[in-house]
């Protein structure tokens, strides 16, 4: 597959920038708005947002039960920040009946796991696949609560955080070793946002990579 052709979720949250990134990967990159839309690809991108409103909308456009059916199917899928929560199987949140989960990437997900906006942070990880430590953005973040079995780790919080950019120490205990990076089969989901990080698009090429593969 030269070119694969590779959705975004535009419904809301960091659209144009992940169609940039997917671009300058070598794919075509399409939003996708409606079921036409979705048929066309041969893998999509659920970007960063907010999860209620991903859920309200994706029963507005009628894509939730074809989206839900695609993955299903085998559709190659990347879900970043609220993506990530979109495509696992639960939610831990006192609002779990106000976000429906795909079901696409057998993991527990906790929602605002790090905390409220002002506790945004950025750090460097170790991330499988890739050969140096990817730059990740932290925004309303969730994190990994559990795995299932077929479900491989591909980052997780490091030990130790650079005090420049992350929240007030005391807001720190707990963060280290949490899953912020997970991969089953051809299912990809990160808690940060990769599309932030000007010039480096190796998490977009190691799903590209996925895609193609299929």
């Amino acid at each position: 597959m030269d070119q694969p052709v590779i959705g975004v979720l535009a419904l809301q949250g960091g659209v144009a920038e992940h169609l940039a990134a997917l671009e300058r990967c070598g794919a075509r990159a399409i939003p996708v708005r409606r079921v036409e839309e979705l048929d066309a690809v041969d893998g999509i991108v659920l970007p960063g947002g907010e999860s209620t409103t991903m859920t309200r909308l994706l029963d507005t456009f009628e894509l939730y039960e074809p989206l839900r059916a695609r993955l299903a199917d085998g559709l190659p899928a990347y879900g970043s920040c609220a993506g990530m929560i979109m495509l696992a199987t639960s939610v831990d949140d006192d609002r779990t009946a106000a976000v429906r989960p795909l079901g696409a990437l057998d993991v527990v997900v906790r929602r605002n796991a790090f905390g409220r906006q002002v506790d945004s942070f950025e750090t460097d990880l170790d991330f499988q696949g890739i050969s140096d430590p990817v730059h990740a953005v932290f925004i309303r973040a969730p994190w990994v609560e559990k795995i299932g079995s077929g479900v491989s780790v591909l980052a997780a919080v490091p030990e130790a955080l650079d005090d420049a950019t992350t929240p007030d120490a005391t807001e720190r205990e707990g963060l280290a070793g949490r899953i912020v990076a997970v991969q089953q089969g051809a299912v990809l989901a990160t808690a940060f946002h990769p599309e932030l990080v000007e010039g480096d698009e190796r998490v977009h090429r190691y799903f590209v990579r996925i895609v193609r593969g299929r």
